[in-house]
C-alpha cells in the first residue's frame, strides 16, 4: 500500500475529486471521524452505564459488542461512502429503491443537529460564567435559592473539619445542592410542564447564536475549512481530560471512585440488560446510521485505506470512553468523600452529570474557576467535533442531489441557509420548558429508528445488491477483499445484534421522565411521530420508485428499482475498470449497467470535457437531472 493505501500501480492515476473536493491529507479525515464518534455521551453516559452494570465485568459485553458490531458497521459505512464519493443520498444509486434510507438518515441527523448544538450553548454558558472569582453554584447565599439549599462550603470556606455534616446529613432528603438549583432555577428557570414554554431565555439563546455561528464559519469553505480547525478541536479534549485526570487522581477519596467505577461484579454478565446496554452504547457512541460515516469518508481518496481508519477511529472512541470514566469517577469520588457519603449519591448521567453533579464537585477544589473553564471548554470541543459532521452531512446530500454547477459553486450559501434553519428550529428549546423538548428529542428521534435503518441498510447491500459484488468493489477500491471476519459479521452476526439491539429497546422501553416529572401522553406521542418520520421515509420513497420504474409486471419493476444504477460505481473516470468500465454494452461480468463515458474521446478528454459534471466528478448526459 501507499501512504494513503493506494493500490500499487495505480499510483500515476489522478486520485482527486477537483469539483467536489478531497481532504487535504488522512490525518485530517481520522481526526474529523474521531471528533464524530467522540462526543458527549463518551464523557456523560458511558461511565454511568458502566458502574451501574457490574463495572469492570461491564468492559466484557462492551468490547465483545465493539468487534462483532461496531467496528463492521463503522468499516462498512466508511467503505459505501469512499467507494462512491457521495453522500448519504447519492451512495443508494447501489439499489434505488432504498434511497429513503439516505432520507431517513437526514432527518436523523436534522433532529440530532438542532438539539445537540443546544446542549453546546449551554456548555458555551456555562463556560463563560465560569470566568469569575468564584463560581456561581459554590454557595446558597444568591436569589435564586430556596431554603432546602445546602452547599458543601456552606458555613466555613477554611476547613472541611468545620462543615455542620450533620445538618447535611439530616437533610439528605430534601437537601438540593446550589448547582442543581443554579441548574433548575436560574439556568434554564424551568417551567412546570413541557406544554408551558413561558419565556426565553436570552442567555441561552445568545450563546446558541455564538455556537451556530462557531460550527459555521468552521465549515464555510466544507472539509477544506474543518479538516484544519480538527486539528485542535479533536485533540485538545484529551489534553483536558489528561489535566482532570492528574488533579482528580491525586485527591482524597478518588480511588473510592475509580473502584466503584471498575469493580467488577461478574454476576451480572450474565443478565440481557448488560449485554443490551452494551450494544446499544458502542451503536450509539460511534454515530452508525446518522450519515455522517458515509458522508464522511465521501471525501476521502479512491484508495484510501478506509480499513485501517475503521479499526483506529473505533477503538479510539472506545478507550476514550473507558479514560473519560477515570476523569469523572475520580473527582466524584472526592466529593462523595468529602460529604461522608456513597459514590452512588453522587453518581449521575447525562445533563445532570454536566452541569449539576461535575460542577458541584469542581467547587471542592482550589483555583474551581480554572478547573471549570477546562471542563466545559472541552464539553463545547467535544459538541462541536460532532455537530461539524451533522451540518456537513446535510449540506452535503443536498448539494450531491441537485449536482449542478451553480450549487457547487454556492455550497457556503446551502452550509449559511443549513446554520440559520438549524438556529431558528432550536429556539423553543432554549425556552423555560426547552430541556423537557430537549430530552424528549434524544430519548425518540435518534433512538431505535437508527437501529432500523442500520439494519435495512445492511440487509439492502448484503443482500439486495448481493455480498460478492460488495466485496469486489472493496478489493478493487482497497487493493484486497474485506477480511473473512468482516465478510461473516456483515452478511450475519451484526445483522443479528442490531436484531436484538432493536428487541432489547422495546423491551427495556419505560415512558420518559425528568427527575419527579412525567411526560403527558401527547408529548409522548410527538415523540414516537418524531422517531417515526425517519423511518418511514423508507417504505414511502421504495413505493415510489417502484411506481416509477419499468416492468409490466409487479416483479419487474421491483427488479428494476432494486438493480444498481447506471451511473453507481467510482465517481472518477479513471477508477471506472472492471464491470464498470466504460462500455457500449453492458458488462457480462455483473447486472450492472455501466454508463458510457464519451468513450469516442480520451480518457484525458473525457475527463476535461464531459458536458455536464455531477458534484462528484463523475459525467452524466445533458438532460439526466431534469
Amino acid at each position: 500500500m501507499g501512504t494513503n493505501g493506494a493500490v500499487p500501480g495505480e499510483r500515476g492515476k489522478q486520485d482527486k475529486s477537483v469539483k467536489r473536493g478531497n481532504w487535504g491529507n488522512q490525518i485530517e479525515f481520522v481526526l474529523t471521524s474521531v471528533g464524530y464518534a467522540v462526543g458527549l455521551g463518551n464523557v456523560w453516559r458511558f461511565p454511568y452505564l458502566c458502574y451501574r452494570n457490574g463495572g469492570g465485568a461491564f468492559m466484557f459485553p462492551y468490547f465483545i459488542m465493539l468487534v462483532f458490531c461496531g467496528i463492521p458497521l463503522f468499516f462498512m459505512e466508511l467503505s459505501f461512502g469512499q467507494f462512491a464519493s457521495q453522500g448519504c443520498l447519492g451512495v443508494w444509486r447501489v439499489s434505488p429503491m432504498f434511497k429513503g434510507v439516505g432520507y431517513g438518515m437526514m432527518v436523523v441527523s436534522t433532529y440530532i443537529g438542532i438539539y445537540y448544538n443546544v446542549v453546546i450553548c449551554i456548555a458555551f454558558y456555562y463556560f463563560f460564567v465560569s470566568m469569575t472569582r468564584v463560581l456561581p453554584w459554590t454557595y446558597c447565599s444568591n436569589t435564586w435559592n430556596t431554603p432546602d439549599c445546602a452547599g458543601v462550603l456552606d458555613g466555613n470556606l477554611s476547613s472541611r473539619t468545620a462543615l455542620n455534616l450533620t445538618r447535611l446529613l439530616n437533610a439528605t432528603q430534601k437537601r438540593t445542592s446550589p448547582s442543581e438549583e443554579y441548574w433548575r432555577r436560574y439556568v434554564l428557570d424551568l417551567s412546570d410542564d413541557i406544554g408551558n414554554l413561558g419565556e426565553v431565555r436570552l442567555p441561552l439563546l445568545g450563546c446558541l447564536g455564538v455556537s451556530w455561528v462557531v460550527v459555521f464559519l468552521c465549515l464555510i469553505k466544507g472539509v477544506k475549512s474543518s479538516g484544519k480547525v480538527v486539528y485542535f478541536t479533536a485533540t485538545f479534549p484529551y489534553v483536558v481530560l489528561t489535566i482532570l485526570f492528574v488533579r482528580g487522581i491525586t485527591l482524597e477519596g478518588a480511588l473510592t471512585g475509580i473502584m466503584y467505577y471498575l469493580t467488577p461484579q461478574w454476576d451480572k454478565i450474565l443478565d440481557a440488560k448488560v449485554w443490551g446496554d452494551a450494544a446499544s452504547q458502542i451503536f450509539y457512541s460511534l454515530g452508525c446510521a446518522w450519515g455522517g460515516l458515509i458522508t464522511m469518508a465521501s471525501y476521502n481518496k479512491f484508495h484510501n485505506n478506509c480499513y485501517r481508519d475503521s479499526i483506529i477511529i473505533s477503538i479510539t472512541n472506545c478507550a476514550t470512553s473507558v479514560y473519560a470514566g477515570f476523569v469523572i469517577f475520580s473527582i466524584l469520588g472526592f466529593m462523595a468523600n468529602h460529604l461522608g457519603v456513597d459514590v452512588s449519591k453522587v453518581a449521575d448521567h447525562g445533563p445532570g452529570l454536566a452541569f449539576v453533579a461535575y460542577p458541584e464537585a469542581l467547587t471542592l477544589l482550589p483555583i474551581s474557576p480554572l478547573w471549570s473553564i477546562l471542563f466545559f471548554f472541552m464539553l463545547i470541543l467535544l459538541g462541536l467535533g460532532t455537530q461539524f459532521c451533522l451540518l456537513e452531512t446535510l449540506v452535503t446530500a443536498i448539494v450531491d442531489e441537485v449536482a449542478n454547477e451553480w450549487i457547487i459553486r454556492r455550497k457556503t450559501f446551502v452550509t449559511l441557509g443549513v446554520a440559520i434553519a438549524g438556529f431558528l428550529l432550536g429556539v423553543p428549546l432554549t425556552t423555560q420548558a426547552g430541556i423537557y423538548w430537549l430530552l424528549l428529542m434524544d430519548n425518540y428521534a435518534a433512538s431505535f429508528s437508527l437501529v432500523v435503518i442500520s439494519c435495512i441498510m445492511c440487509v439492502a447491500i448484503m443482500y439486495i445488491y448481493g455480498h460478492r459484488n460488495y466485496f469486489k468493489d472493496i478489493e478493487m477500491m482497497l487493493g484486497f477483499p474485506p477480511p473473512l471476519f468482516f465478510q461473516i459479521c456483515w452478511r450475519f452476526i451484526s445483522p443479528a445484534i442490531i436484531f436484538f439491539i432493536l428487541v432489547f429497546t422495546v423491551i427495556q422501553y419505560r415512558p420518559i421522565s425528568y427527575n419527579d416529572y412525567v411526560y403527558p401522553t401527547w408529548a409522548i406521542s410527538i415523540g414516537f411521530l418524531m422517531a417515526l418520520s425517519s423511518v418511514i421515509c423508507i417504505p414511502i420513497y421504495a413505493i415510489y420508485k417502484v411506481c416509477r420504474s419499468e416492468g409490466d409486471t409487479l416483479l419487474e419493476r421491483l427488479k428494476n428499482a432494486t438493480k444498481a444504477s447506471k451511473d453507481w460505481g467510482p465517481a472518477l473516470a479513471e477508477h471506472r475498470s472492471g464491470r464498470y468500465a466504460p462500455a457500449f454494452s453492458p458488462s457480462t461480468e455483473s447486472h450492472l449497467e455501466v454508463q458510457p463515458l464519451q468513450p469516442e474521446k480520451g480518457r484525458s478528454e473525457a475527463v476535461a470535457a464531459s458536458p455536464v459534471q455531477g458534484s462528484n466528478g463523475s459525467a452524466h448526459s445533458q438532460d439526466s437531472r431534469l
